[in-house]
């Protein structure tokens, strides 16, 4: 298989995983219930997001025009919608830790009456990620040192801001999804696509292949009798797709909200390499850019970037072109604006918990289930049961049939399930899985199963001691003599993206 299709399909797998594991349709189901019925700060709770503001003290701080959009704010926020929409690592798909990400700006809102106050969501840093808890709270920009605790970024980030793109968690802007998203556009590597535009040689595209939504969306200043720029073309990673026909318009309004008067706007693409788009033309046809390859730092340093969410095609909307994924996995308002007409589906019938398992005990066919809320063979007398347990117990044999219950508490086949359920914090997705396999009375015996519900509990245990600013800081390498370093070392890796 050529390599930028198996990356491709990773990559592709990756969200998949993610969208069934990380914001579960129970999740999805209370939160929209809370919501819906004028309980914002409930529908924070079912979505794992802690509350850490006070909008009857806004008024006071702030002002009461402050405090009223705020309210506002809060009672069309999707807690569910916006974690759904948060920027993941690879490889499990977790939130990107000790991030900063503003919702919405309230200008002039600030205590000195012209910075502005910003509503953040904040994830905490990796060291106390259990449960993949987020945290709500407010952020003044003419006091940016209160308020933070110990979070290692309290300033919201440049790169992943989501003020710009309410509909990826403000429920009244749900709709803009479609057109913001390019999903009413033909995909990329449609025929009308693909056949119109030149194709560049093939040395200068990635493993040979021409994506056609790259070459139509260059301007011609960047190409040469048909034929793409090298310099431009080598600075597009293969990895990911880029919303390109999208730039020239997120690029227009990022520079009009900002009210920036730079000549440019910088998409990061990865840690190497930038594209500066320019704006060019007087603002009144269609949105146009020049695209120019740059290096990171010097001016570029200082001008706007381009927001992750709209440098990048949305990931629900790769798995529906490419057919790996249904509406009705998606969340519901995702699906409601990308595929219009859907309507949600019964359902998905899902087995009783502690159905009989079938098992070849000494060439015949017994079944093991639910006994008093304890995993029990259903074939075998009592007597019998307690006779085999002794003999395994003195290094004897066992029954297939309590071989079978022993290795369901240690490694059951579910355990890949129940690890992805613990990691994107659905404690009760997974203790329902255990349940309705081993029974509420069953008491787990040392294994695989038994280690990931105990590093799942420390792993809370370590998010409640950084929530409380208890939690000891991240003691520094100590390093060894030899050569200086440079001051430009990072002594902390860059975090993997899911891009």
């Amino acid at each position: 298989m050529a390599s930028h299709l198996a990356n491709g399909d990773s990559r592709l797998s990756f969200w998949l995983r993610v969208r069934e594991y990380a914001v579960p349709p129970s999740m999805v189901e209370t939160a929209t219930a809370r919501r819906r019925a004028g309980d914002w700060a409930g529908a924070c709770a079912a979505a794992g997001i802690d509350v850490d503001l006070a909008p009857r003290s806004v008024a006071l701080s702030h002002g009461r025009e402050a405090a009223a959009q705020l309210r506002d704010d809060l009672r069309h926020l999707a807690p569910d919608l916006l974690r759904w929409h948060m920027p993941r690592i690879a490889p499990d798909g977790l939130l990107r830790p000790a991030l900063t990400v503003s919702l919405a700006r309230y200008e002039g809102a600030g205590r000195d009456g012209v910075s502005p106050l910003h509503l953040v969501v904040r994830t905490p840093p990796a060291r106390a990620d259990a449960g993949q808890r987020m945290s709500l709270a407010l952020w003044d920009a003419s006091r940016p040192g209160t308020g933070a605790g110990s979070h290692p970024h309290a300033r919201p980030s440049r790169r992943f801001r989501l003020d710009l793109h309410r509909h990826l968690w403000d429920v009244r802007r749900t709709r803009e999804l479609r057109t913001r998203s390019g999903a009413d556009r033909p995909p990329p590597f449609a025929p009308s696509a693909r056949d119109a535009p030149p194709r560049p040689p093939d040395s200068l595209t990635d493993d040979g292949r021409c994506a056609a939504s790259w070459w139509a969306a260059l301007p011609d200043s960047l190409t040469d009798a048909g034929r793409c720029a090298t310099e431009t073309w080598s600075a597009l990673p293969g990895p990911g797709r880029c919303a390109v026909d999208l730039w020239a318009a997120e690029a227009r309004l990022l520079l009009r909200a900002d009210g920036s008067a730079a000549d440019g706007v910088v998409v990061r693409l990865d840690a190497r390499h930038r594209l500066l788009l320019t704006p060019v033309g007087d603002g009144t046809g269609p949105p146009e850019v020049e695209v120019t390859r740059v290096s990171a730092g010097g001016r570029v340093a200082a001008l706007p970037v381009l927001p992750d969410a709209a440098t990048w095609v949305l990931p629900d909307l790769e798995l529906l072109r490419a057919g790996l994924a249904e509406p009705g996995l998606l969340h519901p308002l995702v699906a409601e604006s990308l595929v219009p007409g859907h309507t949600p589906g019964p359902a998905r019938a899902v087995e009783p918990p502690g159905a009989p398992h079938v098992v070849e005990c000494r060439g015949r066919q017994h079944r093991i289930g639910l006994v008093d809320g304890v995993l029990a063979p259903l074939d075998h007398e009592p007597g019998e049961v307690r006779r085999e347990e002794l003999l395994a117990a003195l290094s004897g044999p066992p029954l297939p049939c309590l071989r079978a219950i022993d290795e369901a508490h240690r490694r059951p086949d579910c355990l890949t399930g129940v690890r992805e359920r613990l990691l994107h914090g659905d404690i009760a997705g997974a203790l329902a899985v255990v349940e309705g396999l081993l029974g509420p009375g069953a008491v787990l015996r040392s294994g695989p199963l038994l280690d990931e519900l105990e590093a799942a509990a420390q792993r809370r245990i370590a998010y409640g001691l950084f929530r409380a600013d208890l939690a000891d800081p991240v003691p520094r390498r100590t390093l060894l003599p030899g050569p200086t370093r440079p001051r430009a070392h990072r002594y902390r890796p860059r975090h993997t993206t899911a891009r």
